[in-house]
Formats: C-alpha cells, structure tokens, sequence
C-alpha cells in the first residue's frame, strides 16, 4: 500500500472517479491519506483522520513514502485556527492560503520539511492533542457561523452539517466520523433534550427514519448547524424551529455527549 499528503490548500474528494461526481468530503493542507487504487486520471484512498474513502485526481497526489507517513502518523502536529493564513514554501520560494483546520506539523515561525518540501507558518495554532472544554468547542463552533452550506465541504468557504460539526471537535482536539450517520454511533446518549448541555450533538431523521442531519448545541435551547448556512435556530423535544420560517425543519431523534 502507498500513502499520500495534501499539499495544497484544499483537495475535493468524490464519490467516483469523475469530475462530475458529487464531492462526498474534502482534503485540508497536511492531511495525509492511503492509496487504495489507481488509474491514468484518478486516485481511491482512504483519509487518516477518520477512514473516510473517495477519489482525488491524481495530478492533485503527492506521494509520501511509508517511513514518513509513519513518522507523521506518531509525530505530534498542530491544527491552524485561523479561518485563512498563508504559509511559506521555503523550497518554492512561494506561499499559498491555509484554511482553518489544516495540519501542521511544526509550532508558529518554526520551518519543518514535510514531503521534502520546507515550509514555514506563522498563523495561530493549537495543538492536536490539546484538552479541551465545552466553552472551546462552542467558540470553535462560532467561529464557522454563517459560512455558506456546501455539499462535502469542510472549510469556512462552504461546509455540511456533518463537516461542520467534525471539524469544529477537531479543532478542539477530538476526532469524529465524518457522516452524521457514523457520528451517531459516537458517545455517550443522552434521553432527553432538557438533559442536553452545551457541545451535546443533536442528530435529525428523514421520514424513513435515516439519520440525515447534525447538530451542535448551544445554551439557552439554541443550536448551531449548517442548514444552507452555519446558523444558530431554537430546538425543543421535537426539533429544530426556524423563526424565519415560522416551521419545524428537522425531526429530532437523538442526542450524543462527547465531553
């Protein structure tokens, strides 16, 4: 098996190995990835970070060789909280934007080789293995607010409700699946919403009773999630209730604490 990295700002991942296919998910600068298939165009792998699989186009691959994907797969890194900064490719002499949760391994002004390639960046960043608290996730949360809906998106420029809610706990240090479905099988259950605090995740059924939508709780029977954007709504035993609308959006069906 062969290993990859990205090194680029964002990498789109799809569900075929079609241009045209949907985007289930996307690559961040850092994030490192297995090779499970290849052909002229394309490239299937399988993200580190949460065994997410789908396909790149392979002109967007870079290759990284078994003894350093070992290495950064133990070595500690950090994780950029700014929403855009730029790093410096010292090798290039270049620099390119950064998004909010891209990996870096590497404490602020201090240059590192990664893929033989030495950069430098200056942004602010946290630790991967930071502790954290439910006041950081909900900051954390907040700092995605009002970013625009997108279908498989993880940065501020475009996300998904489930995109939304794994990278504002990977900013604070824990790791979910990626699917509002796999987060679901996460944590601890909470029985009923008056039991819910702060940081709880707060899953919504179709009428089949698929899990479909997520959500991150805040005080005051508010709730953050990304519903054609980042948006802060009212929730009670039922669901979530858009005042704009005056209606009920989503079914409520459970409730899972990590922290």
């Amino acid at each position: 098996m062969s290993f990859g990295i990205c090194e680029q700002s964002l990498i789109p991942v799809r569900k075929d190995a079609n241009h045209r296919s949907e985007m289930v998910t996307q690559l961040l600068f850092g994030e490192t990835y297995k090779v499970l298939e290849t052909n002229d165009n394309w490239v299937n792998i399988r993200i580190s970070n949460d065994n997410y699989e789908g396909w790149i186009d392979s002109k967007q691959h870079s290759t990284l060789s078994d003894q350093e994907f070992k290495h950064l797969s133990t070595h500690p890194y950090f994780v950029s909280t700014y929403l855009v900064q730029v790093i410096n490719s010292i090798t290039k002499n270049t620099i390119f934007p950064v998004l909010l949760g891209s990996n870096i391994y590497e404490k602020q002004n201090t240059p590192y080789f990664l893929n033989q390639q030495e950069y430098s960046f200056g942004g602010e960043l946290t630790p991967s293995n930071t502790t954290t608290n439910k006041s950081t996730i909900i900051e954390n949360a907040l700092m995605y607010h009002h970013t625009p809906y997108l279908w498989g998106g993880k940065s501020p420029f475009g996300i998904d409700c489930s995109g939304f809610v794994q990278m504002t706990y990977y900013l604070s240090g824990i790791k979910l699946l990626r699917d509002a479905s796999q987060q679901a099988t996460q944590g601890e259950t909470i029985n009923m919403i008056s039991e819910a605090t702060a940081a709880d995740l707060c899953f919504f059924d179709n009428e089949e009773g698929e899990i479909t939508h997520v959500g991150i709780m805040l005080p005051d029977h508010k709730i953050i999630h990304a519903s054609g954007c980042v948006r802060i709504d009212s929730i009670d035993h039922q669901g979530i209730y858009n005042t704009e609308s005056q209606s009920y959006t989503h079914n409520l069906r459970l409730i899972k604490r990590l922290i």
